[in-house]
């Protein structure tokens, strides 16, 4: 996976790196959002030291932006500090167990808010839009590939977001990046990916056409309609992810 920082976009003034003069907010925005992006897309090892001087000299930049852009990921649960340094946070099978737990809680809460009160109703532009990408999809499915779990968590989001509870869906985003360092390795084959794009049709047509119930039903069963399923695609996404760092 290329996860290439392009350090042209981070060559700071002479000044900045000379003699440490404070960082312009634009630089340090965008280091911890490249970084912050890599971490996430799995463009370092799980068990790849996050060196301040490596990473200064790749973006192009002095250690300050750096050395800042890790404290927030530290802050964010992105990364932890491990022997040496830092290192990007892979949770162990218990902490997914409860961040796979607490997303299925999220996303059914999105539907089950219009089944429990009729004034709520999804945003139908949202849903048309994001339905109009998997149709396309459905017609050329794209091949096998750990990135398709941000085409899969954005339809999760926009799902959400349609319900109307912002807060609910800006929650449904956090804990979908906390774990998808692990689910990336949930979409690996063909059939996986068309079953997941089949899936989510469904589900958005029932919600579109207010079946909210059936809705419901379907998404409860695509994101795990028990633990016993959770805890499985846990641990397989996990067996995936540690048979592909051996391979690198």
């Amino acid at each position: 996976m290329d996860a290439t920082l392009d350090s042209t976009l981070y060559t700071p003034p002479d000044t900045e790196r000379d003699t440490g003069a404070a960082l312009t907010p634009p630089l340090r925005d965008m280091v911890y959002g490249q970084l912050r992006a890599a971490v996430l897309d799995g463009g370092f090892g799980p068990r790849e030291r996050l060196a301040e001087m490596r990473l200064a000299a790749r973006f192009g930049v002095s250690r300050t932006p750096v050395r800042e852009a890790l404290a927030r990921l530290l802050a964010d649960g992105l990364i932890e500090r491990g022997d040496g340094g830092f290192f990007v946070t892979i949770p162990n099978l218990a902490q997914l167990r409860d961040l796979y737990e607490l997303r299925v809680t999220l996303e059914l809460r999105g539907i089950a808010r219009a089944i429990d009160d009729p004034s709520v109703r999804h945003e139908p532009g949202v849903l048309k839009a994001e339905l109009d990408r998997w149709y396309a999809m459905r017609e050329r499915p794209p091949d096998p590939d750990p990135r398709f779990v941000v085409q899969d968590e954005r339809f999760h989001a926009e799902l959400s977001r349609a319900s109307g509870n912002l807060a609910l869906t800006d929650a449904l985003v956090a804990v979908s990046e906390r774990i998808r360092r692990v689910r990336m390795y949930d979409f690996l084959t063909r059939d996986r990916v068309e079953t997941t794009i089949t899936e989510h049709i469904e589900i958005m047509e029932a919600v579109r056409d207010g079946r909210l119930d059936d809705g419901h039903r379907a998404l409860h069963a695509h994101v795990g309609d028990s633990m016993a399923v959770v805890l499985e695609r846990a641990q397989r996404a996990m067996t995936q992810m540690a048979l592909h760092a051996d391979r690198l």
